[in-house]
């Protein structure tokens, strides 16, 4: 089970993200506060395995959070979920210790991706951020756009298609078996595929 802590100003806009997340079977949003000062207090006497925090909240912003929290506690894990595409904005986060920075208006999946990955272990820039080519087994950005499919979905689609094994792509990619099923299941909805026969011919339509 992975715990999450969520801090975000906006009440309406934080019940939607732990709507979003608990549709998770192993995400459990264990408490929602309006400000960072709340969070932080929280954080101090209770574990996490994720914190997710807005920017810019009453009382102690996004930056004070990451700044106190990764001081007392430096294994922590901050996501930083913000309507903010400042580079400058961005940059300041990381450099304080976020471990991730998502922006409010990307896919949902994305943010659930990301926090499956930092869960894990890994450190992500913004999705948006990150240009396809970059990756050592980049693919066409058409096929990113028109299946929305992540990066991480991508590579296990590739894998899938090479006739790995759930168990075998969970050891090349360092993930759990349940994180790739996850992703898995989410690949089939995507594509609008039901068998593994279909989802290996999409993936050669689309020359993974």
């Amino acid at each position: 089970m992975i715990r999450i802590a969520l801090a975000d100003d906006h009440k309406m806009f934080a019940m939607g993200i732990k709507g979003l997340l608990e549709e998770e079977d192993d995400f459990e949003v264990r408490a929602i506060f309006h400000n960072g000062k709340d969070l932080v207090e929280y954080i101090q006497k209770n574990h996490v395995d994720i914190i997710l925090t807005d920017m810019n909240m009453p009382k102690l912003d996004g930056m004070g959070v990451i700044s106190i929290i990764k001081k007392k506690q430096p294994r922590s894990k901050i996501i930083v979920l913000s309507m903010y595409d400042d580079p400058l904005i961005y940059e300041k986060a990381i450099k304080a210790g976020a471990d991730a920075y998502v922006l409010k208006g990307s896919d949902p999946d994305e943010l659930i991706y990301t926090v499956r990955e930092v869960f894990e272990g890994s450190y992500i820039l913004d999705y948006k951020r990150v240009e396809f080519q970059n990756e050592p087994d980049g693919y066409p950005d058409h096929f990113k756009e028109k299946f929305k499919l992540s990066r991480r979905e991508t590579e296990i689609l590739r894998l899938i298609k090479d006739g790995k094994m759930n168990k075998e792509i969970a050891e090349l990619l360092s993930l759990s078996q349940h994180t790739v099923e996850s992703h898995r299941k989410k690949i089939h909805s995507k594509l609008g595929v039901s068998t593994a026969v279909e989802l290996v011919k999409k993936a050669l339509e689309m020359k993974i």
